[in-house]
This record gives structure tokens, C-alpha cells and sequence, in this order.
């Protein structure tokens, strides 16, 4: 298909490719240097932690914008992992610090590396466009952003 010719259709259908293949990426667990599947919520989870020490459930729920049940729920399955381990806080004894473990520090170590791998390439190329065509790009994000806001 010449560029130059590009239809609406045919922007809505490559979106709409784009948009299934980042949702299957996002389902499918990855080791992240360990023997265990992480999901995305907990390599998120674990990212989070790792970013931020002293972090409590609370913290960690206001980070990601999620419930405290959410994330508890979560950090339920990464301690089972052994990948996370809550320690009280030597400051405030009603209070629990979510830490990772030495496994869980591995994961998060890999999960960097593995988004320099993954965004080094589409960093590059977005460092590479001029202002006008990221502004267009914003642009049509936000508009498509907005209209799906509109029918939820």
C-alpha cells in the first residue's frame, strides 16, 4: 500500500492490530530470570517495589492507582513465588514495608533489561521524528483516547 494513500479504514485496522498485539504481550507471563511465571500486574507489582523502598500496601496502591485489596491479593501470590517479603516497619510497628527478596530483585533486574531491549528500537525511531509529527501523533492518540472514554 503506497503511504501516501492510506485510508481511514485502513489506519483503524492497523490500530486496531496494534492494540491486539500489545493485549496478547501484556497476557502472556515471562520468566524475568526466574524459574517462575510472572504475570504483568506482578512484574508491575514488583517494579513498583523495587523503585520505591519503604513502600507499605497503601503506598504501593496509591502508586499504581489500584485498590489496597488489589494489591495485597497480588503480593499474596508473589510471596508464595518467594519473590516479595513484608518486614514491619522499624518505625511505626502497625506499619508493614513490602520488600522484594534476592529472587525478586533478579525479576526486577530482568524486567529492566528486558524494556531496554524491547524500547531501545522504538526510542530510536521516536527520537528520530520531528516535533510536528509527534505532535500529530499526540494529536490522534488523545482524540482516540477521548472517543473510547466517551463509550465506556
Amino acid at each position: 500500500m503506497n503511504e501516501n494513500n492510506v485510508s481511514p479504514l485502513a489506519i483503524a485496522e492497523k490500530f486496531s492490530r496494534v492494540v491486539k498485539l500489545w493485549h496478547n504481550l501484556e497476557k502472556k507471563p515471562q520468566k524475568f530470570g526466574t524459574d517462575e511465571d510472572l504475570y504483568s500486574s506482578e512484574i508491575h507489582l514488583i517494579e513498583t517495589i523495587g523503585e520505591n523502598n519503604n513502600f507499605s500496601v497503601t503506598d504501593i496502591a496509591k502508586q499504581l492507582g489500584v485498590t489496597k485489596g488489589a494489591v495485597s491479593q497480588t503480593l499474596k501470590k508473589l510471596e508464595i513465588k518467594g519473590l516479595t517479603a513484608k518486614h514491619v516497619d522499624p518505625h511505626n510497628s502497625s506499619r508493614a514495608i513490602v520488600e522484594l527478596t534476592s529472587k525478586g530483585k533478579m525479576a526486577f533486574y530482568a524486567h529492566a533489561h528486558w524494556h531496554e531491549q524491547m524500547d531501545g528500537g522504538f526510542k530510536t525511531y521516536m527520537n528520530s521524528l520531528t516535533q510536528e509529527q509527534m505532535d500529530l501523533i499526540y494529536e490522534v492518540l488523545s482524540n482516540v483516547e477521548n472517543f473510547l472514554n466517551l463509550r465506556l
